[in-house]
């Protein structure tokens, strides 16, 4: 039986484009992000999901609240689609890093590039994959032929359709994954297929 997962960004807010969040604490929806959850949790109320899943931070949450209600459900917080360690990168302006050699070879490696290199390192973006792709096949083992939404963040996303594609991790960039978008992942014991990426909420 296939297991379908909705693999959900959180919607937008007003440090995106500008800040590097990272797990800091206090990000919250814009009014344009609140839109845009309320908007997908709409859309997604044709859908009969089993679970609703969050990562642990306050945009994640917002963007999931307005879909486990509509459906019915209690919301999940689960910590493996939290975002990306990025260490004392987080908060950071995105042109203080302009510049920074491990910054640059950040997002020109991924594979093995690591958030603030040194004494005290961030988490790999192949430490994500590992740990996205290990939840996806714990939920497929236990809802053989389940619809959940999990919410979580671009990279993490990003990671989860490289690993269902058989991508490198150094391919994160050639595709999009916009906020309060989705992205859909088909599971069973062949395998993983992608169905999607990248659905507006509109």
């Amino acid at each position: 039986m296939e297991t379908i997962f909705i693999l959900v960004r959180h919607g937008s807010h007003d440090r995106l484009g500008s800040v590097l969040c990272g797990r800091m604490a206090g990000v919250r929806l814009s009014a344009q992000g609140r839109a845009e959850a309320d908007a997908l949790a709409d859309r997604l109320s044709s859908q009969r999901l089993i679970a609703v899943l969050s990562s642990p931070l306050e945009r994640a949450i917002e963007t999931a609240t307005p879909i486990a209600e509509r459906q019915g459900l209690p919301l999940t917080i689960e910590p493996a689609l939290n975002e990306l360690d990025l260490g004392a990168w987080s908060g950071r302006r995105f042109e203080e890093l302009h510049g920074d050699p491990a910054w640059d070879l950040w997002n020109r490696a991924r594979s093995h590039g690591r958030p603030t290199p040194g004494e005290t390192p961030g988490e790999s973006m192949a430490e994500a994959q590992t740990r996205i792709a290990a939840l996806l096949d714990r939920l497929r083992r236990a809802h053989p032929g389940g619809r959940l939404a999990l919410v979580s963040h671009g990279d993490i996303i990003k990671a989860a359709l490289a690993h269902a594609m058989g991508l490198p991790l150094d391919f994160h960039g050639r595709f999009e994954i916009s906020p309060a978008s989705r992205s859909v992942i088909i599971a069973g014991d062949w395998g993983l297929k992608v169905h999607s990426i990248n659905e507006g909420a509109a």
